[in-house]
């Protein structure tokens, strides 16, 4: 779970500093289309849609484009048809890298995708290579001056959590798939504001990297984050806190 942790914690960081806001609606347009087009229009009666329009929410995103999305999905509007894909592969220091892509080119997406973990010293694998490392949980993270650490681990765990620890200035908190919603709503409606919540992939293991591997994924990371077709990228890489400071201090 650390490699999961750590990597979330460095994206929750550089979120404050440079998310993209535009990418962001962008790939929530696309979850939203896709979950309305699967399961219908109707959040109350579609799980997925309802996490996807609560986390376009607290994203800021605008009720009309939530709205269009929807629309789009249904079929009430014309709009593009994605395809719900997923890539495996390797990068540097033989990290594990899970992608979930959304497109409506599959061709230039896996040529895309090839380029960059090439240029990274990494390579495309074939399917079920690392997927079996990545199981789905659901992720919440609450700043640390939200609520008192006690007092959010009793409501997570009543509601179904798994488990919570503190990373830095906030609180992640790990559920099963089927008591996510339970868990987020109970923290809700306690009034507790969340940083992220959402459907993820955590590694069963995680691969140690020295500073010269960590700072090529890290920006492989970036780069396959910033792709426009990929909605989300896992990967198992851990890196200590000595290493960390040492790339930071030679960015």
């Amino acid at each position: 779970m650390s490699g999961h942790s750590k990597w979330a914690s460095i994206k929750h960081k550089k979120g404050a500093l440079d998310a993209k806001r535009g990418k962001i609606f962008t790939k929530l347009i696309k979850e939203i289309t896709v979950a309305a087009r699967i399961g219908g229009g109707d959040p109350d009666g579609n799980p997925r849609l309802r996490t996807a329009i609560l986390i376009a929410k607290g994203q800021n995103m605008p009720g009309d484009n939530i709205t269009r999305a929807i629309k789009k999905g249904t079929g009430e509007l014309e709009g593009v048809q994605y395809e719900e894909v997923t890539y495996e592969a390797y990068g540097p220091g033989g990290a594990a890298i899970f992608l979930e892509a959304m497109t409506d080119n599959k061709n230039r997406t896996v040529s895309e995708i090839r380029a960059a973990l090439g240029k990274a010293g990494g390579n495309l694998g074939e399917n079920g290579c690392v997927a079996w490392m990545f199981e789905q949980k659901g992720f919440i993270v609450v700043k640390t001056e939200a609520k008192d650490e006690d007092e959010l681990m009793e409501l997570a765990i009543d509601a179904g959590a798994d488990d919570m620890k503190t990373v830095d200035d906030h609180y992640e908190i790990t559920t099963a798939i089927e008591n996510f919603e339970a868990v987020r709503k109970s923290l809700e409606d306690a009034g507790i504001a969340m940083e992220t919540s959402e459907i993820t992939r955590i590694p069963a293991n995680t691969v140690a990297v020295d500073e010269k591997k960590g700072k090529a994924l890290l920006k492989l990371m970036d780069i396959l984050d910033d792709h426009d077709d990929i909605q989300k990228a896992y990967s198992n890489f851990d890196i200590s806190d000595d290493v960390m400071t040492a790339i930071l201090e030679g960015s």
